[in-house]
């Protein structure tokens, strides 16, 4: 097993690796921004070294620091986390270039999923559904418009090196492909640097699925079921569920069967994630088998997800475990062919933002009780006395809750969400409690615009 970890992320991800990488035995070496010298994380590695101030650039995307952080401590392997560096190849190259372990699908695959484009081809090529839209970037306006006559409107404008739910937009008509052309294009060229866009059919009605994936170190690729993610603001993710709720037992053969299909096609080895929208089956998808809805592949996420907690407790899988292990070169600590899950598990995002119009309140943290309980785990970037900035992500936590179905996980939900306590940065707490007594979630029957709805 690797022996020395360098996390290169900060919050509660980094908290978390640390956590699992203790209870291996495995040294752990935290890098921070100054801004973050007195979070939970720093004090509680076996290690840490400031990477420089608070802008990302400057700290956890600077290379040349993280890689001296690793060189002064004696790091084995770096561990990426989520954001930041996790999905940058490049990194990924020059950290085995300098004789370290990444904790990660090698860059090869990164690079293969990064462009949406080059992504949904090769998918489509593997047997992976796929929804109608481009093979190649809208090279200007006009090659947009006609792309969209051919799909066929709504269409979905996408940024091709796009992720995270920027860089989109939805055109119903040729006039407002012209202006959604144009601010993806922009936006796409300011914040991935590359203007490169795609466009997909856009469907009004869709969930949001997806598929934990692990390929292992003998090669092989295994599911680990599917998640829910519907519940989005700004087609960015609030809460996540195992199982879906809208997954039959017959849809969810395919949805893991064709997920192992996308990993076994790039060689994936480590943790990933396989994104799906689940919509409505069109006239022309019309076939045999009780499944009365088809799935389209999104995107491939290669690092491990926010919501991974869910999948481990139904799965009772440590991921970050499993992917160090892959890393290392170890067999699975689960047996591979014996994957079932049990019970219902929900993650809510606790997010120092407006409970209503979900914009960001940063501030200094004057009360924070956790929720406990069975059935309730809390991974938590900040305790009380701390600050949440504005230089980073909103997440302050994650309440995770479990239970023999979904209905005991949607009651335990309820309570830990009353128990929870924060003040002083503005918190989305009073959101969730909505959420919790809405007919739509409670039923199990909703769509990625269920968040509007409420509003």
């Amino acid at each position: 097993m690797i022996e020395s970890l360098l996390v290169a992320n900060r919050g509660e991800i980094a908290r978390r690796i640390i956590r699992t990488a203790k209870r291996l035995g495995i040294r752990a070496i935290a890098v921070h921004s100054e801004a973050d010298a007195g979070l939970p994380f720093v004090t509680e590695a076996d290690e840490a070294v400031s990477v420089g101030p608070a802008n990302p650039a400057q700290s956890y995307r600077n290379v040349e620091a993280i890689l001296a952080a690793a060189k002064s401590t004696g790091a084995q392997a770096i561990h990426p986390g989520y954001g930041f560096l996790s999905e940058n190849a490049e990194f990924a190259r020059t950290v085995e270039a300098s004789g370290l372990i990444w904790v990660g699908p090698g860059a090869d695959a990164i690079t293969a999923m990064g462009d949406k484009i080059n992504a949904r081809n090769l998918m489509a090529a593997a047997g992976v559904p796929v929804a109608p839209g481009t093979t190649e970037p809208a090279a200007d306006l006009d090659a947009a418009v006609a792309a969209a006559a051919e799909i066929g409107y709504p269409v979905m404008v996408k940024a091709a090196a796009g992720g995270g739910g920027m860089g989109m937009g939805v055109a119903t008509d040729e006039a407002a492909l012209r202006t959604e052309y144009d601010k993806v294009r922009s936006f796409a060229e300011r914040m991935f640097g590359d203007g490169s866009v795609l466009l997909e059919r856009y469907f009004p009605r869709v969930r949001h699925v997806e598929v934990q994936i692990l390929g292992l170190a003998d090669g092989r690729v295994v599911a680990l079921g599917e998640r829910e993610c519907s519940v989005q603001r700004r087609n960015q993710k609030l809460v996540e569920e195992s199982p879906s709720p809208a997954v039959s037992p017959e849809l969810r053969e395919r949805f893991l069967a064709a997920a192992v299909r996308a990993g076994e096609a790039v060689g994936y080895r480590n943790a990933g994630t396989v994104e799906c929208l689940l919509v409505p089956r069109p006239r022309d998808f019309q076939g045999e088998g009780p499944a009365s809805e088809e799935f389209f592949f999104l995107e491939m996420n290669t690092r491990l997800q926010v919501e991974h907690p869910v999948t481990e407790l139904v799965y009772g899988v440590d991921l970050v475990e499993e992917q160090l292990r892959v890393a290392a070169g170890l067999a699975p600590a689960f047996d591979p062919d014996a994957l079932a899950p049990r019970g219902h598990a929900i993650e809510l995002r606790i997010n120092a933002e407006d409970p209503k119009r979900f914009l960001p309140g940063p501030g200094a943290i004057a009360t924070w009780n956790e929720p406990t309980g069975t059935g309730v785990r809390v991974d938590s970037g900040y305790v009380a006395g701390n600050t949440v900035t504005p230089f980073y992500d909103s997440l302050m936590a994650k309440l995770i809750v479990s239970g023999k179905d979904r209905a005991e996980a949607v009651d335990r939900a309820k309570a830990a969400v009353a128990q929870f306590e924060i003040a002083g940065p503005k918190c989305n707490l009073p959101f969730f409690a909505e959420l919790l007594e809405n007919e739509e979630f409670l039923s199990g029957d909703y769509d990625t615009g269920i968040v509007g709805r409420m509003r």
